[in-house]
């Protein structure tokens, strides 16, 4: 055996045992056929779903590989709504050595329920997997599968106002409450329209407008702001869902309580398909804004000095219900500060950072190579198109396609992210007890560790550390890791590609650096983690490959979810990634 083929040997064996895992993943370890085998359905058998759900079955394509529509595909690729009406296609586009991007063998453009029940029913009596996506954004590849039928759910986007609900199933004197219904196949653009462009009120969503709200809500769902409003679960008042069994269920906590409480952050797509959501509303604060800036230590002993200090700030000033977002760790000695603020006047949240300002002000090893800044906006405005464009401010950008909704925006940072190639992905909530005094320093050589191997962001929102006791209770009675009760940030180490999606014009899957980086990554997280050892994970954002998955998503909830499972899908019908069966 030559050099070449031994070192391609080498490098393929330790692929192997993850190849074999991941196809005993897709076929269910027999539960599920794959096209050509024996057993798998007949075009007749498709042609009689397709009648039973008013000929809303297609086969999807790549339209990027389809000549009939290649053409209007490489006008809108970068424009994540254009992406999310395409059935054939993922907002993500490939994970290494994990999962690509692929059509499923049907898709049903359900408009409701029962279009859904029918398909789960069918699916079960033929043995095809079933795959449910709403935004398709799912980092552990839930959006697609090649043998499969995807129940899309993108044309039951009805987002409607109620002042005053009440659960069904609600005793007499029961609570009514300001809410909102939301289609599943509703974005989170969709429900910031209804809910705070036009009706004034504030609904907890995702940071990405193009976000599905039923995913984002299944794997609990954290928002900018939800040291202030709790999470997507923690807010979820009532669901429509389609079991295992073709029922259509309403459920909440006096119907089916503990699926009701399996779907707050139980993991997406596990216990069933959600068809509607109700979500609680809350009064809209006055001002919703930013604080940003980029900050340069000239020495080793400066950027930790920096660092304890940015994080003394946080811990006294920052750490409350009126702020959220991001600060970034890189290996160059270099702090990227991205915050969001609720609540405060401009003059309220400068004052927040002023003992910081003040500080580096007075030391020259500091410069603000992105001068910082604060700046906030009547939040009835926060997701308003129109209010940035009139103001001349570029970090809005609308559907560019013709005949889209006016109010459709996204952010212009999010626009990178179409097509994606993630080469390694992971997360790790930092409990409090980390930013006391005695803790400090060895959280801090951990940062400043980890960053000199893979720079990293630290998540203040999506830790709960700081919320109000109210916020607590409500996100205490959710499926997610009790952990997120006591974290003050969730840090999320990732590097990735540019888009992989297969017919893209210069696209290339490069492997080399995907291994390298995910190399990266992994010395990164295992340097942080020295100090928060055995830390949960957020199922959302999440490695494809995490350890004891189930311990770090949902903790000592485990055997709950797992009682809910077998009640309502013995038979594993809806299996994901890292999920619970």
């Amino acid at each position: 055996m030559d050099r070449r083929t031994l070192l391609k040997a080498a490098l393929a064996l330790p692929l192997l045992p993850l190849a074999a895992k991941v196809d005993a993943f897709v076929t269910g370890d027999g539960r599920w056929l794959k096209r050509g085998a024996a057993g798998w359905p007949t075009d007749a058998d498709w042609e009689s779903l397709n009648r039973q759900v008013g000929g809303r079955l297609s086969i999807p394509k790549n339209p990027l590989l389809d000549p009939a529509t290649r053409e209007e595909a490489l006008a809108h690729i970068g424009n994540q709504f254009y992406v999310g009406d395409q059935p054939g296609l993922t907002q993500t586009g490939a994970y290494y050595q994990a999962w690509t991007s692929t059509p499923s063998a049907r898709v049903l453009a359900a408009e409701n329920a029962q279009d859904i029940a029918t398909a789960v029913t069918w699916a079960r009596r033929h043995r095809v997997r079933l795959v449910i996506r709403g935004g398709g954004h799912s980092y552990l590849g839930a959006s697609n599968a090649a043998d499969s039928l995807l129940l899309w759910t993108r044309r039951m986007n009805s987002v409607e106002l109620v002042d005053a609900f009440v659960p069904q199933g609600a005793g007499p004197g029961a609570s009514a409450l300001k809410a909102v219904h939301v289609g599943a196949g509703a974005m989170w653009i969709d429900a910031y329209h209804a809910v705070t462009t036009v009706g004034g009120r504030y609904v907890l969503g995702g940071g990405c407008t193009t976000v599905g709200c039923a995913g984002f809500t299944n794997g609990g769902g954290f928002g900018s702001l939800s040291k202030a409003f709790g999470t997507g679960a923690s807010n979820l008042l009532e669901a429509e869902v389609v079991t295992a069994d073709g029922k259509i269920r309403v459920v909440n906590a006096f119907q089916d309580p503990e699926l009701f409480w399996a779907l707050k952050g139980g993991g997406g797509g596990s216990f069933g398909v959600i068809t509607r959501l109700t979500f609680r509303t809350h009064d809209l604060p006055e001002s919703i804004g930013a604080a940003k800036g980029r900050l340069e230590a000239t020495s080793d002993k400066a950027f930790s000095v920096l660092v304890a200090q940015v994080l003394r700030h946080f811990r006294d000033k920052l750490c409350n219900p009126h702020w959220g977002e991001v600060m970034e760790f890189h290996g160059d000695r270099r702090i990227d500060i991205s915050m969001v603020f609720q609540g405060l006047s401009d003059d309220e949240a400068k004052a927040a950072w002023q003992p910081f300002l003040d500080w580096v002000a007075a030391r020259p090893e500091y410069t603000w190579v992105k001068p910082f800044w604060v700046r906030g906006i009547p939040a009835r405005y926060t997701w308003d198109l129109g209010f940035y464009q009139k103001h001349g401010l570029d970090f809005a950008v609308p559907d560019d396609r013709p005949g889209a909704p006016a109010y459709h925006m996204m952010w212009a940072g999010d626009k990178e992210q179409v097509g994606t190639y993630i080469h390694a992905y992971t997360s790790a909530w930092l409990p409090s007890h980390l930013l006391q005094d005695g803790n400090l320093q060895p959280l801090v050589t951990a940062i400043i560790e980890a960053s000199r191997e893979q720079g990293f962001a630290l998540h203040f929102n999506k830790g709960l550390f700081g919320a109000s006791p109210e916020t607590l209770a409500r996100a205490r009675d959710t499926a997610m890791n009790p952990e997120v009760l006591d974290a003050f940030a969730l840090a999320i180490i990732a590097t990735g590609g540019p888009s992989v999606f297969e017919g893209l014009p210069g696209a290339h899957r490069d492997d080399v650096k995907a291994r390298q980086g995910d190399g990266a990554v992994r010395k990164s997280y295992a340097r942080l983690t020295k100090i928060a050892p055995g830390a949960g994970a957020y199922f959302s954002e999440s490695d494809f490959f995490q350890k004891e998955y189930k311990k770090a998503y949902w903790g000592t909830n485990v055997a709950r979810l797992a009682a809910a499972k077998r009640q309502y899908d013995p038979d594993d019908t809806f299996t994901v990634r890292n999920g619970i069966a």
